[in-house]
């Protein structure tokens, strides 16, 4: 695999993401999405906090915090090779899976997987939002609350799935309904400030 440009530093957050070679499906029925979730729990729930995530039929979305402390600037290397490593096997595994379980060989994704740190709470806050929004701007449900394959329902204490940092919508949100607003307005309005947008533009 190829060396990152981007490392990954502990205690800072990242927004991990790809879609589906010439933008074709990677998820295609219901267990599909129970494996790469359940996989994301193997190989990646050791390594980063899930903040965020959402999957689509087409690509993925996760918000990750690197597990460990920004002091340990020695460990930075070591870390880096630790989740770039979790990713591969991660990714390397659903892969397989899916070529097995429909006869296809070949590249699932487009390449390796997207890894953009998020430098600001601006960023931070609205990348949950737009993570959390997709299935409703991809026209796939008319509410967030809707889709099942996001963890937006762990958000709002309406389901009690194990890829959720709590303590994260505490301390940035305040609760799950002040939260709930600021999706549904986006949801409406589709408004977010000019340096969000411009960081969100890569990812369309």
């Amino acid at each position: 695999m190829p060396r990152r440009i981007t490392p990954f530093i502990p205690d800072t957050y990242y927004h991990l993401y790809n879609r589906g070679n010439n933008r074709q499906a990677v998820f295609f029925e219901a267990d599909n999405y129970a494996y790469f979730l359940g996989g994301i729990k193997k190989y990646l729930h050791p390594v980063v906090h899930i903040i965020a995530y959402c999957l689509l039929p087409t690509h993925y979305h996760i918000l990750v915090r690197i597990k460990g402390q920004t002091s340990e600037v020695f460990m930075t290397s070591e870390v880096s090779e630790r989740v770039s490593r979790a990713m591969q096997k991660f990714l390397i595994s659903y892969t397989k899976a899916i070529n097995k379980r429909f006869s296809r060989v070949g590249a699932l994704f487009q390449g390796q997987f997207q890894a953009k740190p998020i430098k600001n709470f601006s960023h931070l806050l609205n990348l949950c939002i737009y993570i959390h929004a997709n299935p409703v701007k991809g026209g796939l449900a008319t509410s967030p609350k809707d889709w099942i394959y996001s963890n937006y329902l762990e958000w709002l204490g309406r389901r009690n799935g194990a890829l959720v940092e709590r303590e994260f919508i505490q301390e940035h949100f305040g609760s799950s309904t002040e939260y709930q607003e600021l999706v549904t307005r986006f949801v409406k309005t589709r408004y977010l400030p000019n340096d969000a947008r411009r960081y969100l533009e890569a990812f369309e």
